[in-house]
């Protein structure tokens, strides 16, 4: 599943999507939503639902294969076992080798399988991306950046940039992903680092009424045109209302430089990737930390 054939199927750096993606997951998260809790109320419903889904859209398809994987095991605990038996804690070939995660590797067993015997939507959060890596890096560069602020990891992952913020001296954090299984690997992930588990919501908050955020960080969130217009419509409300600061990771994506938003950021740092994330990520050499200032 996740060998040097399979994983462009997911990868956010691809100018074209090709397979599971978060924008359309987000654009129908308030849908699937109601129609999960209704079909988690119902076993009977769950198999009519998932077998109507099966030709007509892949976003629900998936969402539905993890809610009718939850139906059956009713537990966070089996979540968490099964995260635990298929990732391997990693620590170093990063840019934060003091940051510990749980990661997919080649000796996981899906690194490999088939991709349909995977239970849950695409893992995003089992890899840890270049943006979220310069990202992190940069606030543990920097702690005078979280320290005792109130900080937002939009579109978490596996946890690092709010693990580094509260690493920093971040007063409060919050991780946002509208993966639930991110939730619960972002919670193992603070676990790993010595933290107590941070707070998780698993809305898709882009668009809704900004909250009293000092900082908000997003990395590797510009793989998508669609995505890309939403987010740079909010984050500006973010700023407009709250005053807040946003700081944004991105290893030089196509969607992210040809975008209106890449003439309103300011250059802070760049970091030359690690030999083994090169190599993982076809080409990339580097990531950026900028400050999104609109004017």
């Amino acid at each position: 599943m996740w060998s040097r054939t399979y994983k462009p199927h997911l990868r956010k750096h691809t100018d074209v999507a090709q397979g599971f993606s978060l924008a359309k997951l987000g654009r129908s998260s308030r849908v699937f939503g109601l129609l999960c809790k209704q079909v988690s109320h119902d076993s009977d419903m769950i198999p009519r639902f998932f077998g109507a889904l099966h030709t007509k859209n892949s976003v629900l398809r998936n969402i539905f294969s993890f809610r009718q994987y939850i139906h059956s095991c009713k537990s966070k605990q089996n979540v968490r076992r099964f995260i635990t038996e298929n990732t391997e804690i990693v620590k170093g070939n990063s840019l934060t080798p003091e940051i510990s995660l749980r990661l997919f590797t080649k000796k996981c067993r899906f690194w490999t399988e088939k991709p349909e015997l995977w239970p849950f939507p695409e893992p995003f959060w089992a890899i840890y991306w270049p943006g979220g890596q310069a990202l992190a890096r940069y606030l543990l560069n920097n702690p005078h950046l979280s320290e005792g602020r109130r900080v937002l990891d939009l579109g978490c992952g596996c946890g690092a940039s709010a693990i580094a913020a509260k690493l920093s001296g971040a007063d409060h954090v919050v991780a946002n992903d509208i993966d639930p299984i991110a939730a619960i690997a972002t919670e193992m992930n603070c676990e790993l680092n010595g933290l107590e588990p941070l707070p998780c919501v698993t809305e898709n908050i882009i668009g809704s009424e900004p909250g009293n955020w000092d900082l908000i960080l997003l990395g590797d969130m510009f793989y998508d045109q669609c995505l890309a217009d939403s987010l740079h419509n909010w984050l500006w409300m973010c700023i407009k209302i709250h005053g807040t600061q946003i700081l944004i990771g991105d290893p030089g994506r196509a969607q992210f430089e040809s975008h209106d938003i890449k003439t309103m950021m300011h250059k802070q740092a760049e970091f030359e990737l690690p030999d083994s994330v090169k190599d993982e990520n076809y080409g990339l050499t580097s990531s950026t930390v900028w400050h999104y200032i609109p004017t």
